[in-house]
């Protein structure tokens, strides 16, 4: 095993990457230093190896290790304590308010906390009390509340 200009490039292309994925998120630089890695360790076993099969390597290790982890990696991640965190109208989904404006064509408004929100549902007097039902994007859904 020798110690080369190969070598010694493929492993500070491996130190990059990996060193680069803590200020990218999303764990695509990991898998490729990973990659830039395997390649380090191939040009110390085969010091022979021409640039063109390194790079070729390089390639397809980091399309293998990259589609691997979106095809497996990413089942193993724990679900979310707060599901809705960044999803402020689902948050109010089963909720029971009161209406602001009568909802007339379709379209109404509920005061929620501090924050007024359209609503869509049947045609209904202001002060009636509604259930959300849906949220699609920030139009909330209601329905009347026996």
């Amino acid at each position: 095993m020798a110690w080369s200009t190969g070598a010694t490039a493929w492993a500070a292309v491996a130190l990059v990457l990996i060193a680069a994925e803590t200020f990218v998120p999303g764990a695509f630089l990991l898998w490729m230093g990973i990659a830039a890695a395997v390649v380090w360790l191939a040009v110390l076993l085969f010091p022979g190896l021409g640039l063109l099969a390194q790079m070729v390597l390089f390639v397809a290790l980091s399309v293998v290790a990259v589609l691997s982890y979106l095809k497996w990696g990413r089942r193993r991640e724990r679900p979310s304590d707060r599901p809705l965190l960044n999803r402020r109208a689902e948050q109010h989904v089963g909720r029971v308010v009161t209406l602001d404006r009568a909802i007339v064509g379709g379209r109404g408004r509920v005061k929620i906390a501090d924050a007024y929100w359209d609503v869509s549902g049947p045609e209904m007097e202001a002060g009636a009390r509604v259930r959300i039902i849906a949220a699609n994007g920030m139009v909330l859904e209601v329905r009347a509340e026996d």
